[in-house]
């Protein structure tokens, strides 16, 4: 069994081994560490920068690194290399990319409510909207460390700017022994009979451990992972999605507000599937309570049994 650690540890350590005989990695760190960071720092002083605490300028000096042809990777904690930092993101790498090859990939780390104890000013419910209004950009959010770590190779593989969302917390392994298809950028975890839980990040946790449950009331829920925001295999999802007649998407984050559910409801009506529709994710307003990423998920009506039960509502109707 693999036991389950960090994503970005995971990461970060793929990063690490490569660096050895990939002179071409650059890693920049906004005044934000880890015990694998430290081995970065240590052993290749000469491609590593701490900018400090300036989330702006850790996108120009990687745009630049970029240029000169290094492989970038840019890490920070995830409302601030995004939110903070966005006009940055948007002129030297969304829009500079369309005429340089350049090569950056932002490793946001705390997506959704993972600094559960930091409130809404470290939490981070807006990065998949922002991030998807960049047309050059690929966005990737794992559910575990295992898929964290496959992505290592496509950054280097691929150039172009990427978002990587990665949790803060150590969640269970989910793909214990097959990998997933990252060049399909979702995965398949079961078939249901008329419904499908789509899901992204943490979420996918939470949506099948409610397929668990409706399976125990004899109903089966099909449960896919979209792993990839992006660049997802749009033929083979839409083949997938054919065979159901219900879709109820997760996300940690603002539903209406233009990120997960607005990627399916134009997928939907583009390709003009025959779907019922249902969006589970956190409603437009901030929280301040204090209390477990459960509590907080209840509270919010996206946690195991609020979303079960919304789940219920709506294949009533």
């Amino acid at each position: 069994m693999n036991k389950p650690r960090a994503m970005r540890d995971e990461l970060l350590e793929n990063i690490w081994r490569a660096m050895d005989s990939n002179k071409e990695i650059f890693f920049v760190s906004a005044d934000f560490g880890s015990p694998v960071l430290d081995r970065i720092r240590s052993d290749y002083p000469e491609r590593f920068v701490n900018v400090g605490v300036a989330e702006q300028n850790l996108i120009n000096v990687s745009a630049g690194l970029a240029l000169e042809g290094f492989q970038v990777f840019a890490y920070a904690i995830a409302p601030f290399i995004t939110m903070r930092c966005f006009e940055q993101i948007r002129v030297s790498l969304a829009l500079l990319s369309e005429v340089r090859q350049m090569n950056v990939n932002l490793i946001g780390v705390g997506a959704g409510y993972s600094y559960v104890m930091s409130g809404p000013t470290h939490q981070c419910y807006e990065d998949i909207t922002l991030m998807r209004s960049l047309p050059n950009f690929q966005i990737f959010s794992p559910a575990d460390h295992k898929v964290a770590g496959l992505l290592f190779q496509h950054c280097v593989d691929h150039s172009g700017p990427k978002y990587l969302r990665l949790d803060a917390q150590v969640l269970p392994t989910i793909y214990e022994d097959a990998a997933p298809s990252l060049k399909k950028g979702f995965h398949v975890h079961q078939a249901g009979d008329t419904t499908c839980v789509m899901a992204t990040g943490y979420m996918l946790h939470t949506a099948l451990e409610i397929a668990a449950s409706f399976r125990q009331q004899g109903i089966e829920l099909g449960v896919i992972d979209l792993f990839d925001l992006a660049r997802f295999d749009q033929t083979e999802l839409i083949a997938e999605l054919q065979e159901y007649t219900h879709l109820v998407t997760m996300e940690e984050g603002f539903h209406g507000r233009g990120g997960m559910d607005s990627l399916l409801f134009e997928l939907i009506a583009r390709h003009d599937l025959d779907l019922r529709m249902l969006n589970l994710g956190i409603d437009g307003k901030y929280r301040f309570e204090l209390g477990s990423r459960v509590e907080l998920h209840e509270k919010a009506g996206i946690g195991p049994v609020a979303a079960a039960k919304r789940i219920s509502a709506f294949l009533e109707r």
